[in-house]
C-alpha cells in the first residue's frame, strides 16, 4: 500500500516549482510532505531506487560529503550503494527525529544489524520538499557508514533502480 502512494505520489511532480501562495499554501505543502513521509521509508526500507529518485526534482541541489550534487543522475551510481548497504537483509532501519515545517523536513536516521544490534550507519538529513506537486528541490545529508561505503556486488542487485 505504501509503495503505491509513493509511485503515485512520484507521478504528481510538476514540471515547473509550483509557487507558495493562496493556491498552495504551506499548511497543504507540509501535510503533503506528513502524508508522504511514510511512503519515503518504505521505499528505503525495500530498495526501491526508482521510487527514491521520483521523489527529486531534476534540478536537485543536495549537498553531502561526496558532492555537492546537481541533478538526478549525478549522484545516483554513489546513491545505489547507500540504498543498498541500508536496504540489505538482516538491517532494520529507524528514524527516531522527523519534525516537519512548512516545506522543511529534519530527520536522523539509524540502520542496526540485526543479529549483533550494532549500528552499521546513521544520517541527519534537512530536505526542502514542496509537497507532491514540487518534490525535493534541496537535500543536505551526513552519513555515516561504520562497515561498508561501498556495497557489493551482491547487495547491489538487490536494489530496483
Amino acid at each position: 500500500k505504501l509503495i503505491q502512494r509513493s509511485a503515485e505520489i512520484g507521478e504528481l511532480q510538476e514540471a515547473e516549482l509550483p509557487s507558495i501562495g493562496p493556491d498552495y499554501t504551506l499548511e497543504q505543502i507540509e501535510a503533503e510532505n506528513r502524508e508522504f513521509w511514510p511512503t519515503h521509508c518504505e521505499a528505503l526500507r525495500q530498495g526501491r531506487g526508482d521510487l527514491l529518485t521520483k521523489e527529486y526534482r531534476p534540478d536537485l541541489v543536495y549537498h553531502c560529503q561526496d558532492g555537492p550534487y546537481h541533478g538526478i543522475t549525478e549522484q545516483q551510481q554513489r546513491e545505489k550503494h547507500w540504498w543498498a548497504i541500508i536496504s540489505q537483509p538482516g538491517v532494520t532501519m529507524c528514524w527516531p527525529i522527523v519534525q516537519f515545517w512548512g516545506e522543511f523536513t529534519h530527520f536522523e536516521w539509524i540502520c542496526l544489524d540485526d543479529e549483533t544490534h550494532e549500528q552499521i550507519a546513521k544520517g541527519s538529513v534537512c530536505w526542502v520538499r514542496r509537497g507532491h506537486r514540487g518534490g525535493c528541490y534541496y537535500k543536505s545529508e551526513q552519513l555515516t557508514f561504520v562497515r561498508d561505503v561501498f556495497a557489493s556486488d551482491a547487495l547491489l542487485k538487490l536494489v530496483k533502480v
